[in-house]
């Protein structure tokens, strides 16, 4: 099962990539990244970065609607945009052009570079890799109904990683695609280039290069 950092992302494509580097599975940085941005945060040029509460950097060309709720801890990286009733409950990263959307959740999450979450979106626990999409109404649910913790599950294979962890969103690579609607459960890792349907529910490891038609049909790309 390639669910390793290396594997799904370019840290090239992040502000988080010190932080990243730490750890071989991504979902082992979910317990560290409101530490990492108070760490960060302070080193961030003031020429470039506003600081208008404690544990908030925005960069000056960022650009955030009045309606947004901005908590913290946070940092928006240059070039991003937040739009109307977006909810930052924090902690999060937003990585460089990404876009967070009209009434979009964000909550302890990293948002590579160029992500877009534009529209109704709830991404909680999560890291979403670079130029990644999750079209209207796509959720991450990261807490399992029974509460137990969660482990990432290769249903092609049958290997299983367990995590040790109780809040696991969804782990997207690089420039993956999820359809409007989708709901992907705890525990879900995306390979990158890898596409999922509208109305999907999703769980486990899908590979890099692939499309998720459903869970008995995933296929992979010409």
């Amino acid at each position: 099962m390639k669910a390793k950092i290396s594997d799904l992302y370019d840290l090239e494509h992040t502000i988080a990539a010190p932080l990243l580097e730490r750890f071989e599975y991504p979902w082992e940085a979910l317990a560290h990244i409101k530490d990492f941005i108070l760490e960060l945060g302070p080193t961030l040029p003031e020429g470039e970065f506003d600081h208008p509460a404690e544990g908030v950097w925005i960069a000056k060309d960022a650009k955030i609607f009045d309606s947004a709720y901005i908590g913290s801890p946070l940092i928006i990286d240059h070039g991003a945009e937040v739009r109307q009733c977006a909810f930052l409950r924090c902690p999060a990263i937003i990585g460089k052009g990404a876009t967070v959307g009209n009434s979009s959740e964000l909550k302890n999450v990293i948002l590579f570079d160029k992500v877009q979450v534009p529209h109704f979106n709830y991404v909680g626990d999560s890291i979403l890799g670079y130029c990644s999409h999750t079209g209207a109404g796509a959720i991450t649910s990261n807490l399992k109904s029974d509460k137990t913790l969660v482990t990432v599950k290769d249903r092609a294979t049958g290997e299983a990683i367990e995590t040790g962890i109780k809040k696991f969103g969804a782990m997207l690579g690089d420039h993956v695609e999820v359809g409007c609607n989708s709901v992907l459960n705890p525990g879900t890792v995306i390979g990158p280039n890898s596409n999922v349907y509208p109305l999907s529910r999703v769980r486990g490891f899908i590979p890099a290069n692939h499309i998720f038609k459903d869970e008995d049909n995933i296929v992979e790309k010409c």
